[in-house]
């Protein structure tokens, strides 16, 4: 096996890993099976709770994963934290009583989850879009930032990666970790010198032999590449990244035209918001676990370096 220089930053410091990188929570995709091959390799890696569809079946997973740490790996969960998500106390609650290294915090207020697992002694990071909510969440304790920039895939920033990082590294006291944009260990180095603590990585690792989704999914970031990327409001209401395929192109990125109208409505924008999602996600999962012409596949412009299904070590390997 190849040996690596490992490399100390203000993350591996934060997460005991031997390189700055951090496996990104990806809705469906991330599973235990590619956590435990990340912290084998000596980076982090962070399943979103909503993977779980019971608590048991989230219990057991932090079991599973406590099981399998080695040195030098480290393993979270990533929470959203606003009123859509009906399930974040409970999956905060087991969380805090089974113990992991760090949560990472998305879509809301982290105050909660940050109380609550600070008494416990688990890291809390949390994903911001701006300098704004980067000087709320430090206000409210955060361990660490995840800048989410405008080569991200899913839910992207607005800004792009050096101008994000620059910023909040002149504005901030704890470490930035950039997300987006990472495909190779250039990239990698890039967000280094700009600033970042450390990145996180998740499009590349869809096309993972671990990740449990189609193959159909996984060799569509193969075909396709950063120019085949779209925005889409038909999944959250909010816009998403998606792979352009053609029943993407057939059904058009806008929200259709009776919730355009309902959404300038005050009073009915959140549950029209809520209804789309959960229409969306719906719809996601059922491309992203069955052989289906409607192929909505959520994804980032960093596929551009993705060239063929591999085991989580191997695109480890040409990250770091």
């Amino acid at each position: 096996m190849t040996k690596y220089t490992t490399m100390s930053t203000k993350l591996t410091e934060l997460l005991d890993i031997k390189h700055p990188i951090i496996m990104a929570p990806m809705f469906l995709v991330s599973n235990v099976a590619m956590v435990k091959e990340a912290m084998k390799c000596g980076i982090a890696g962070c399943i979103p709770a909503l993977n779980y569809r019971t608590l048991e079946e989230l219990r057991a997973a932090i079991k599973e994963l406590k099981a399998a740490k080695v040195e030098g790996g480290s393993f979270g969960f990533n929470l959203i934290v606003n009123k859509s998500n009906p399930k974040a106390k409970d999956q905060l609650r087991v969380l805090c009583e089974e113990g992991c290294d760090f949560i990472l915090t998305s879509l809301g207020s982290p105050e909660e989850t940050i109380n609550q697992a600070h008494a416990v002694g688990i890291k809390v990071f949390c994903d911001i879009t701006d300098l704004k909510f980067g000087q709320k969440v430090e206000s409210l304790g955060a361990d660490a930032v995840v800048a989410v920039n405008n080569q991200a895939g899913g839910h992207r920033g607005n800004i792009d990666p050096q101008t994000l990082i620059k910023t909040l590294n002149d504005n901030l006291s704890i470490p930035v970790i950039s997300a987006g944009g990472v495909g190779t260990k250039a990239d990698v180095d890039t967000m280094l010198a700009y600033g970042a603590a450390g990145v996180s990585v998740g499009s590349p690792f869809i096309a993972s032999e671990e990740a449990g989704v189609t193959n159909e999914y996984k060799q569509a970031c193969v075909d396709y590449g950063a120019d085949d990327i779209v925005m889409t409001e038909r999944i959250s209401g909010t816009p998403c990244t998606v792979i352009n395929t053609p029943y993407v192109k057939k059904i058009g990125t806008k929200s259709p035209w009776l919730e355009r109208m309902l959404n300038k409505n005050r009073k009915l924008k959140k549950w029209v918001k809520m209804i789309r999602f959960y229409i969306g996600m719906k719809a996601t999962e059922k491309a992203a676990q069955q052989a289906t012409y409607k192929t909505v596949w959520v994804a980032g412009p960093s596929i551009e370096h993705t060239n063929a299904i591999l085991p989580v070590k191997d695109i480890v390997s040409k990250l770091i």
